[in-house]
């Protein structure tokens, strides 16, 4: 019997499981798609909120700001890429400015760093802002995470400490026995944390009608090829509506810039297609930036954001049923809050439930090999010591076999082509995989002895349980 079973292995159920794997506790984490990360985590704005624009006095405006202050030693800790960029919210004429003013008395209650910036200013630090910007609020403390490394970096982690992940599996039913759960007839456990984005609200209803509805909302993107900070330098944010904070243009941590998303309520909790929201996203950019260049777009993509009817994040243990804890409605700022979600969850709801110990001998994670970042030296050496690092698979994104192998064969591994690409990127070029991924493919078919002809983009079908994956490299 488990202690604890998550389910729902997106950066909120794996960051949840990596803080419990410090436990001796037994705990499970169960995941409906081929990978961790295969939701909301991995279609957003990848940017940690500085906790400027919620609302006052709600979970999301509480959660978002420890959340901010929390991502530098988290990812320092599971020894991810964190970059403090900073962002501006831009306001074009008098209207705009008037609802800046109530950012920055939100900055001034919430004790965020802030400056406020006339157009000079902020055209001397962002020179493709659009001419009709006519000042800015710069937000220091916004950084920027790729979200499904940090995913798969806890959930790595939490895996070599003991927790176990089990992959392709549904929970289609779950009985409340007197002192556990039964979940499809098969895996008892101690207690449940839902977890399950936008798909919360069907497994709390099969215990008992759930006390919210989720909607998903579908927010389209357009990538941009490198563009080496040619383009702009921070995040930048139109002034929000009532609709949320806007068109964005994100840079990211691998030297891409995002723009987008719009906001569309989506029937089809599963419809992650792009559509004539990018011609939205397209229009709207363009009122906050100019000189924007399209032409080095190479991907675009969209994601839903699990939105519940009570207007803001649900947590907390069900109040009808013991053992059942509800993690429901994280949209936006749901990423930037993920880390103190976790905390407050595990150290106020569950840990007190259990009689338990801290682990004395709790294993680190090591990073991801990545050559592009070794100078010749070191990237001599490691070739001596291992060829494949010194053959090249991917060229636009410069990733080796060495690095292919060593993302497959860890804890929490890669099992199919998009696993492999969000861990060590091969596909995420200008090419799109054109070139690389029909040696993935191989690749993938030989760790995994397999056919080619058994490798997909995203692996469906029979059950896969990670808890005997090969050690870490």
């Amino acid at each position: 019997m488990f202690d604890i079973t998550i389910i729902g292995a997106g950066i909120t159920g794996s960051l949840i499981a990596h803080r419990l794997s410090k436990s001796d506790l037994k705990v499970l984490v169960l995941e409906k798609e081929s990978d961790v990360a295969e939701g909301a985590t991995g279609a957003n704005s990848a940017m940690v909120h500085s906790g400027h624009d919620p609302k006052p006095g709600t979970l999301k405006c509480k959660y978002n700001l420890e959340g901010n202050r929390m991502y530098p030693d988290l990812c320092k800790q599971l020894q991810v890429a964190y970059n403090p960029i900073g962002a501006f919210v831009v306001a074009c004429g008098k209207q705009e400015e008037e609802k800046l003013e109530t950012l920055i008395k939100q900055c001034e209650e919430r004790k965020i760093p802030f400056e406020v910036l006339d157009r000079e200013k902020a055209i001397a630090a962002e020179p493709n802002l659009s001419d009709d910007v006519t000042k800015a609020l710069s937000l220091p403390s916004t950084g920027i995470i790729t979200p499904w490394e940090v995913t798969i970096a806890a959930m790595e982690e939490a895996m070599l400490n003991g927790t176990e992940l089990k992959l392709n599996y549904e929970v289609k039913k779950i009985e409340k026995k007197d002192d556990f759960f039964l979940i499809n007839d098969e895996i008892e456990t101690k207690l449940i944390i839902n977890c399950a984005g936008a798909h919360c609200d069907d497994v709390t209803n099969l215990l008992r009608e759930s006390p919210y509805k989720v909607t998903t909302r579908k927010g389209e993107y357009f990538v941009l090829d490198h563009l080496n900070g040619s383009f702009v330098n921070h995040v930048i944010y139109p002034t929000p509506t009532e609709k949320g904070k806007g068109v964005l243009a994100v840079p990211t941590v691998h030297g891409n810039v995002m723009l987008g998303p719009n906001s569309d309520d989506c029937d089809d909790k599963d419809d992650d297609a792009t559509g004539t929201g990018l011609d939205f996203v397209r229009s709207r950019v363009s009122k906050t930036l100019k000189n924007i260049p399209f032409h080095k777009m190479i991907h675009t993509f969209a994601g839903l954001r699990p939105h519940i009817d009570l207007g803001d994040f649900y947590i907390r243990e069900d109040d009808q049923i013991a053992g059942f804890v509800h993690v429901a409605g994280i949209e936006s700022p749901g990423l930037s809050a993920a880390p103190a979600i976790a905390k407050d969850v595990v150290d106020n709801i569950v840990l007190p439930k259990f009689d338990y110990k801290e682990k004395e001998n709790y294993i680190r994670r090591k990073p991801f090999i990545n050559t592009f970042d070794m100078s010749d030296e070191e990237l001599n050496e490691l070739i001596q010591k291992d060829p494949d690092f010194g053959k090249m698979i991917c060229r636009c994104e410069k990733v080796s076999m060495g690095q292919i192998k060593d993302v497959i064969n860890r804890k929490c591994g890669a099992r199919t082509i998009k696993g492999v690409k969000m861990r060590c990127r091969p596909g995420m070029g200008r090419c799109q995989g054109g070139f690389c991924e029909p040696e993935v493919v191989k690749i993938l078919a030989e760790q995994l002895h397999k056919d080619v002809k058994e490798i997909e983009l995203n692996e469906k079908g029979s059950n896969v349980f990670m808890s005997n994956a090969k050690e870490d490299l």
